[in-house]
């Protein structure tokens, strides 16, 4: 590994934050321009991250430590393989996400679209200065950061509803945020640093009851964000958030930062051989299983279609959470690998949600029977997402569950290969009834609504669907996530 000290880990948030604040100034009154630059930025930061990519693939490692935060802590960006993977997949979908964004406020003619734009692009920046981060102080600035600036698109439509789901929103997150805090103080007393290091910082550092508490109270704090039962209840109501916001929040941002985060602590806090030694590894387990089988269970009796993908993200982000309990190198690919899978699966969801709404104004699925006759390209999309959230060969989630599936066996645990069996039967309940409904339920024939949705919305949606069949049909192709995955788990590993 060359380790590069140099400015360049924080030009990819400049960029975000630039187009915040060049969007800021040009107001209402120049739209057109605002939506120029949220793309313009969009396609630049991808355009830099993807070199970085090619760079730290080859062996690099940027660092960049501008300023002293506490002694022996300074503010710290690093880019290594594991944080530009996310990187990528934050800058990838923020450019797609800004292409569906500016059809979706089009065509709905959304108010406030300065303050939606001003903020999705902050959003994007937190994002990529949580993925670049070098030591949880600098993680957690971003961390906060991001739930603040989440926090005006969730209640964009400042209905009654809306502001009690940002209440909530911001009851969960902060408090989550506090607890993380005193973790991160915790640790700071205890080894002097809070840097990112493979095979972590915590080994010899205090007993094992003492490490089995950290580790909890670790949980708790990044688990709010990634949805862990029972800390999930500002998801669903988060929901009330426009269709581009639930996209972000189940495909990038908010919910795959807690995930990223929690993988971070385990791997690069804890490290590997001190998380088995406390015991805590089994536990998680039991967690993961029990948030992906409950939440699929209520996903079941959602008729919004939105909830239901609601439910389905808490149950799918548990996946990654079981491969890093479960250690074994498969599971641990398997979770990895799912960072990309599912958000490229469920953001093709929220996006066909989405152009349901602006073509036909409905919600509910039980109002959606007969309707892919009505919206042909935007069903037969959700149909590759619903299917790959299943696990259907050659679709992305096809691999995830086979590696997974592989992993249980590999530790010797066979009763989560029933978990993850039983979850894809639960998600085949509650995809494929809407599915056939759309397809088969008779109905007398209507126009064609599809025509009433712009090509913004449309192409984003074509271009995830059809990702979502090259993972499943391609895994193995170079620098694609399954590659990537391989060589953040030898790192972890040390193999």
């Amino acid at each position: 590994m060359t380790e590069i000290y140099s400015c360049i880990p924080a030009i990819p948030l400049c960029i975000s934050l630039g187009a915040a604040l060049i969007i800021a100034l040009l107001g209402e009154r120049v739209r057109h321009l605002n939506e120029g630059v949220t793309i313009a930025a969009a396609g630049l930061k991808f355009l830099l991250i993807t070199l970085l990519y090619t760079s730290v693939v080859g062996g690099a490692i940027w660092l960049w430590t501008p300023v002293t935060l506490l002694p022996g802590v300074p503010f710290s960006l690093k880019i290594d393989l594991f944080g530009i993977y996310f990187a990528l997949l934050s800058s990838l979908l923020w450019l797609v996400t800004s292409v569906y964004s500016i059809g979706y406020m089009r065509s709905l003619n959304e108010h406030a679209q300065t303050r939606y734009y001003v903020c999705f692009a902050i959003c994007v920046a937190a994002t990529v200065g949580i993925a670049f981060s070098g030591n949880l102080l600098t993680f957690f600035i971003f961390y906060e950061i991001l739930t603040l600036a989440t926090y005006p698109l969730v209640v964009h439509s400042q209905t009654k509803e809306a502001l009690a789901a940002g209440r909530k929103y911001l009851t969960y997150l902060l408090s989550g945020g506090v607890v993380f805090l005193f973790a991160i103080l915790l640790t700071y007393t205890t080894t002097g640093t809070l840097d990112f290091v493979n095979g972590g910082i915590l080994s010899g550092s205090g007993t094992t009851e003492f490490l089995r508490i950290l580790f909890f109270i670790f949980l708790i704090g990044v688990g709010v964000k990634t949805a862990i039962m029972p800390l999930h209840g500002w998801l669903p109501s988060a929901m009330v958030a426009p269709t581009p916001v639930s996209a972000l929040l189940h495909a990038v941002a908010v919910v795959k930062a807690g995930t990223f985060g929690l993988l971070r602590v385990i791997f690069y806090i804890f490290g590997v051989d001190l998380f088995m030694e406390i015991g805590v590894a089994p536990i998680l387990a039991v967690i993961a299983s029990f948030t992906i089988i409950t939440a699929s269970l209520m996903a079941l009796s959602q008729d919004n279609l939105k909830m239901r993908l609601a439910y389905s993200t808490i149950s799918q982000l548990s996946y990654i959470v079981l491969g890093a309990a479960l250690l074994a190198p498969a599971a641990l690919e398997g979770g990895i690998a799912h960072l990309m899978h599912q958000a490229f699966m469920k953001i093709t969801l929220f996006f066909c949600a989405g152009a349901i709404f602006v073509g036909t104004g409905k919600k509910l699925l039980s109002e959606m029977h007969g309707m892919a006759e009505e919206m042909p390209l935007t069903w037969a999309a959700f149909t590759i997402g619903g299917l790959g959230l299943i696990g259907i060969p050659l679709t992305a989630g096809f691999i995830t569950k086979w590696y997974l599936i592989g992993g249980s066996l590999d530790a010797g645990q066979p009763v989560f290969v029933i978990i993850l069996l039983t979850s894809a039967l639960l998600n085949a309940a509650y995809f494929l009834p809407p599915i056939y409904h759309a397809y088969f339920s008779s109905q007398e024939k209507k126009e064609t609504l599809e025509r009433r949705v712009s090509w913004c919305i449309k192409a984003p949606i074509i271009v995830c669907a059809i990702i979502v069949i090259l993972l499943g049909t391609i895994p193995y192709a170079p620098y694609f996530p399954l590659e990537s995955a391989h060589e953040i788990v030898r790192q972890i590993l040390r193999i």
